[in-house]
C-alpha cells in the first residue's frame, strides 16, 4: 500500500524550530525525488522544498531557514525549519515527484506567540 505519513508539527513561538518527518511506504523510495508542500488557511497548496539527485531546493520565502534532507534507509524525508514566522503557519505535506494521487494527512504547524 502506497502511503505517506507526515509528523512533527506543533505549536511554536516565532523564531522557534521544528523538524518534520515524512515516512513513505509502498514504492521504491530511493528512486524518487521528494518534495514538501504547505497549505495555509484559505490559500492553495504551495511548494516549499525539493530534494533530488541534483541537490536540494527551497522556495524563496524559506531560503536560509528551511532545509530538506532524506534518509533512504528509513524511507523518510525531513524538513528542518528554523527561524519560524507566523506566515509559516500551515498544514505541511510531502509527496514524491511525480506526485502520488493520494496525499497524506499532513502535519499542522502553528507559529504564534
Amino acid at each position: 500500500q502506497v502511503q505517506l505519513v507526515e509528523s512533527g508539527g506543533g505549536l511554536v513561538q516565532p523564531g522557534g524550530s521544528l523538524r518534520l518527518s515524512c515516512a513513505a511506504s509502498g514504492f521504491i523510495f530511493s528512486m524518487f525525488a521528494m518534495s514538501w508542500y504547505r497549505q495555509a488557511p484559505g490559500k492553495q497548496r504551495e511548494w516549499v522544498a525539493r530534494i533530488d539527485a541534483s541537490g536540494t531546493y527551497v522556495t524563496d520565502a524559506v531560503k536560509g531557514r528551511f532545509t530538506i534532507s532524506r534518509d533512504n534507509a528509513k524511507k523518510t524525508v525531513y524538513l528542518q525549519m528554523n527561524g519560524l514566522k507566523p506566515e509559516d503557519t500551515a498544514v505541511y505535506y510531502c509527496n514524491r515527484i511525480p506526485p502520488l494521487n493520494s496525499w497524506g494527512q499532513g502535519t499542522q504547524v502553528t507559529v504564534s506567540s
